[in-house]
């Protein structure tokens, strides 16, 4: 087995084809073919089905794709380790985040981490955990650091705990509810909740509960920060965030705080890695930089 057949098998399916792979390394089909041909000889089992959408992993080809897509990472990562040992600032780094450090941690960290690694490409994923871990497990994303998950990591994963966070009611600037001052009285407002989480719903009609409230009508759900963002400021819905919403800069103009009384508590924030393998050096100091801003 070597280690273009790996890179071949990776490539076509993270680009779906084998135009669109070959494309993508600067290679002949023929020769995709010939690789993939030779490595399911070797295995005894075909990778790939031919199908109109492009080239669908069989069920072998599945199980093999996550050893090999592991492996092509951590070589990634190796070879990058030791660039960066020596100085060198190329790579990539690639880091998993909920709203809150989005908003709370990386605009004092991008600056600092753009000025030490300049030539480091820096991929960004917004989501939570637990859908960020089969990157974490298989090597494509370095680290998530965000809201807490309701299940504990999954083995080989550590998790530290950095800080307790709390939530605020938010809504556009003029919000008619925006005098109010107790989450009594905004149960019968629209809410709207980032649905990253697959519980956003569960999550906020809890806190209500907490309160012996009933559980407030959710009329929209937003699959990306921005999303909520434009969903906030064009209507009259509310929604909860961490508080750290309130210090971000680019929202100040469209959107306010609806200071309510009770105390709005959040899932801790937390950061979560690999144990059995060490950050590269540009990804351990972008994951020390976004820490310091906590």
């Amino acid at each position: 087995m070597k280690l273009n057949q790996l890179r071949d098998l990776v490539t076509i399916v993270e680009r779906g084809s084998l135009r669109g792979a070959a494309r993508h390394l600067d290679v002949a089909q023929s020769g995709l073919t010939r690789s993939i041909r030779s490595l399911e000889r070797e295995l005894g089992h075909p990778m790939f089905e031919r199908e109109a959408r492009g080239m669908q992993l069989t069920p072998m080809g599945r199980v093999f794709y996550q050893r090999a897509s592991s492996a092509m990472n951590e070589l990634r990562r190796a070879d990058e380790e030791m660039s960066q040992a020596q100085g060198g600032v190329q790579g990539t780094v690639v880091a998993g985040l909920s709203i809150m450090p989005h908003l709370g941690m990386l605009p004092g960290a991008l600056g600092p981490f753009r000025r030490r690694y300049p030539g480091v490409t820096l991929k960004v994923i917004e989501g939570l955990y637990p859908a960020i871990e089969p990157g974490l497990r298989n090597g494509s994303i370095d680290f998530y650091l965000g809201a807490a998950s309701q299940d504990d990591p999954a083995p080989g994963l550590v998790s530290e705990t950095l800080l307790e966070n709390t939530r605020i009611v938010v809504g556009r600037k003029g919000h008619p509810l925006g005098a109010v001052r107790s989450l009594k009285d905004l149960c019968q407002a629209d809410w709207a909740t980032p649905s990253l989480d697959v519980n956003a719903t569960e999550d906020l009609h809890a806190v209500f509960s907490r309160f012996k409230l009933g559980p407030p009508p959710i009329r929209l759900q937003a699959n990306s920060a921005m999303s909520l963002l434009v969903a906030l400021a064009h209507s009259d819905l509310l929604t909860m965030l961490p508080r750290q919403w309130a210090e971000f800069a680019l929202t100040q103009h469209a959107l306010q705080v609806i200071p309510v009384r009770e105390k709005l508590s959040a899932p801790p924030i937390v950061f979560i890695r690999r144990a059995d393998l060490p950050l590269t050096p540009a990804a351990d100091h972008l994951s020390d930089l976004l820490k310091r801003y906590q």
